[in-house]
């Protein structure tokens, strides 16, 4: 077993293809199959299932699969603080980013970094809060901008800007024309809401149980998995939502949805560097959020 057999059996989970994961890593499928046998000889077990179409791990590449990744990202570790050792900045980072910032804050936020730093190559994995929250944890990524604050001991969250919460509606709604509606007003419309591990979820049923509301008193007519689904969900006339407003900007710029405020609620949340608060970060990631801060934590 030696870690490059590990990377690639680790971008065959990934992709779900033995053929895809040679593409990615510019060999042959052929050789690909071959050293994911020879890792399978050196554990005595199968760890790949091979499907029609998919490329799935038994339970025993579920396990190999956790601890690759820790490996793989400790020698990244290992090069990186070598690097600095020497006055260098470069490596690979792996950083994670919920829906909205994601989509919208981290690549910003990656190509000044890039500009700055042309030797790190930054990947960026994007999912629910839960998700980022859950790899951070487990230790697969060092680092994540998420969008709620969690009751976690062991992370370290930070805030980093500033997000607004919107009503959402689309262009030809009945309050297109309005800038805030009632909360009583508000309950009474079909009303789509994001999956349970979404920080915007999660960040909507905190302020409203300040006010004394809750999501249950609201008129659910579906539920989406993706900020994007929500879009186009208003757009298709099947609700209205809260959104983030930096994710609604450019329809709201193009004249296809509508923002409004809720009367009595200040829907306002920030987004949250997060990392696990017992992990030494390494020089890389110490260098990226101190990059980042600099240019975007609020007072």
């Amino acid at each position: 077993m030696d870690l490059w057999q590990l990377k690639i059996f680790c971008k065959v989970l990934e992709l779900k293809s033995f053929s895809k994961a040679g593409e990615a890593v510019h060999l042959s499928q052929p050789t690909v199959s071959s050293h994911i046998k020879d890792l399978e000889t050196h554990f005595g077990t199968q760890l790949i299932d091979r499907l029609a179409r998919n490329a799935s791990p038994t339970k025993a590449g579920e396990l190999l699969y956790d601890y690759a990744q820790r490996l793989l990202a400790l020698q990244q570790e290992t090069e990186t603080a070598l690097a600095e050792f020497l006055g260098k900045i470069k490596g690979r980072l792996t950083i994670g980013g919920s829906t909205i910032p994601g989509g919208y804050l981290l690549p910003q936020l990656i190509g000044e970094f890039s500009r700055t730093y042309p030797d790190v190559h930054i990947a960026l994995v994007v999912g629910d809060t839960s998700e980022i929250l859950e790899k951070i944890s487990s230790g697969s990524i060092e680092l994540g901008v998420v969008g709620a604050r969690y009751d976690d001991s062991q992370l370290e969250q930070t805030p980093l800007t500033e997000d607004v919460l919107c009503v959402v509606v689309p262009s030809d709604h009945k309050w297109a024309g309005r800038s805030s509606v009632t909360m009583a007003e508000l309950i009474q419309e079909p009303f789509i809401i994001r999956e349970s591990g979404s920080g915007t979820l999660h960040a909507i049923e905190r302020h409203l149980q300040k006010t004394g509301h809750q999501l249950d008193g609201f008129h659910v007519v579906a539920e989406m998995g993706s900020t994007e689904a929500v879009r186009q969900s208003i757009k298709s006339h099947i609700g209205i939502s809260i959104l983030s407003a930096i994710a609604v900007a450019d329809d709201v710029t193009a004249g296809t949805l509508k923002t409004l405020t809720v009367e009595g609620l200040d829907f306002k949340r920030h987004f949250y560097l997060t990392r696990h608060k017992h992990r030494t970060p390494s020089p890389l990631c110490r260098t990226f959020m101190a990059f980042i801060k600099t240019l975007h934590t609020q007072p």
